[in-house]
């Protein structure tokens, strides 16, 4: 694969400032990452010179200047701190999967290649996993099988796994409405102005069903009908490792049934900060599905709680929240400051009578997606989010709130601590106060 030509030739824009290695959480920890410029921006003019100079090969297009950007986790604050709004975690990325394509074809190319699918077909994984969920799950928990993973496949042996669900949300959902529609145009679905397309993504359906639960009954509660159309993976853990054609794949598919309902004007809204950021942008920046249906689904997609802040902006927000006393540490994850909207979690928080929710203000837990779950990433990842354990642990807190759930898993797993999504806390606080006539859509 080559780099697209808008990311590859942002890198003609550094001004070679040292901006993005100061805020790297990678480079910080560990002298194997030699930082973002270096693998980004600068090590792009090789690339791009091995593109032009085919005769060169790939391998030693890769040897040169590549083996280090396996190191970067995509965390992406290079790319938001860049002044000269350089691409540099998009090359990165695109460059890392250049990598992989060549590792899988190397002396243990079948690990990479069993690994890599592992932990991008979270589909396959979860459709198996909520099925076996008994045993699947005793058999994540037991050390043996645990340390028999690490030896075969490179999955840490300690890293954070979620227990799989005993039956997905959508399954759960299908069973109480039906079949999940798949055109807006449908008989019985309500217009955009009283309801929502909700996009619940893998964490939700697989793993973590009470939190699409809490979802809907927050948009519910705000007079919102929720529809769950037909949905695959978002593409982003594929993409993470370096699987580009079947993230490609993804999208498309998903594009496909999201755009009829963003055209007909309904708002996309998701309880996976990273899913929502890739329908927003990856899906353009990352894998070039850029068509007028890709922009239309983009431009839909919200953050629950981006979107429940632009219901209170409007005036439309049901604030009738029942008290929580006490404080409440939150860590905002790197996919939502890639967002670009602020901390809407803590805008929320604070409509909520005596919840005192204070910002751990730590750039990156060191998860970043599966980067963390790999045995030769798994001290990097357990090292950047150090600072973060230890004041989380000084404060002796017992919950924390989250907004991405792979975030969540490694923090509760490195602090013993109970990691909620904040729309969990807000469904426990509008289910303590009886609903009002909810100001629902417009």
């Amino acid at each position: 694969m080559t780099l697209s030509e808008p990311v590859a030739l942002s890198a003609e824009a550094c001004l070679k400032c040292n901006v993005c290695n100061t805020v790297c959480p990678v480079l910080r920890v560990t002298d194997r990452f030699p930082g973002p410029k270096y693998v980004g921006p600068q090590a792009q003019r090789f690339r791009l010179a091995a593109q032009a100079a085919p005769q060169m090969g790939r391998r030693r297009h890769i040897a040169s200047p590549d083996l280090t950007v396996d190191w970067c986790s995509g965390c992406g604050f290079c790319t938001a701190a860049c002044p000269a709004d350089v691409k540099i975690a998009e090359i990165n990325s695109r460059a890392r999967a250049v990598l992989r394509e060549v590792e899988r074809t190397g002396p243990l190319g079948w690990r990479h290649r069993i690994r890599d699918r592992l932990l991008g077909e979270t589909d396959l994984v979860g459709r198996l996993g909520v099925r076996l969920a008994p045993l699947a799950n005793l058999l994540l928990q037991a050390r043996l099988s645990r340390w028999a993973v690490q030896l075969v496949l490179g999955i840490h042996r300690q890293a954070a796994l979620p227990a799989f669900a005993r039956r997905t949300f959508a399954a759960t959902w299908r069973s109480g409405h039906g079949a999940l529609p798949v055109d807006p145009s449908q008989p019985g679905l309500p217009g955009p102005d009283r309801a929502v397309v909700y996009f619940h993504g893998c964490a939700a359906n697989y793993y973590e069903p009470h939190v699409a639960a809490a979802a809907v009954a927050v948009l519910e509660r705000n007079g919102f009908q929720v529809i769950v159309p037909p949905q695959v993976c978002c593409g982003l853990p594929l993409i993470s490792n370096g699987r580009y054609a079947v993230a490609r794949g993804r999208a498309r598919r998903n594009v496909a049934t999201l755009a009829a309902f963003a055209r007909a004007g309904y708002a996309i809204v998701g309880t996976s900060t990273s899913c929502t950021h890739t329908l927003k942008a990856e899906y353009r920046e990352m894998l070039d599905v850029d068509d007028a249906d890709a922009r239309a689904v983009a431009e839909a997609t919200w953050d629950i709680n981006e979107f429940l802040v632009h219901l209170h902006d409007e005036g439309r927000l049901d604030t009738a929240f029942g008290p929580r006393a006490g404080s409440l540490p939150y860590h905002a994850p790197c996919q939502l400051r890639s967002h670009g909207i602020g901390l809407p979690a803590l805008d929320l928080f604070a409509l909520v009578p005596g919840l005192a929710a204070e910002d751990m203000d730590h750039d990156c837990c060191g998860i970043a997606g599966t980067y963390g779950l790999k045995e030769e990433k798994y001290q990097v990842a357990l090292d950047v989010g150090a600072p973060l354990f230890e004041r989380l642990g000084a404060r002796g807190a017992t919950e924390v709130a989250c907004d991405s759930e792979t975030c969540r898993w490694h923090i509760q797993a490195a602090t013993g601590a109970r990691l909620r999504h904040p729309v969990e806390i807000l469904a426990e606080a509008y289910a303590a106060v009886p609903a009002a006539s909810p100001p629902g859509g417009t």
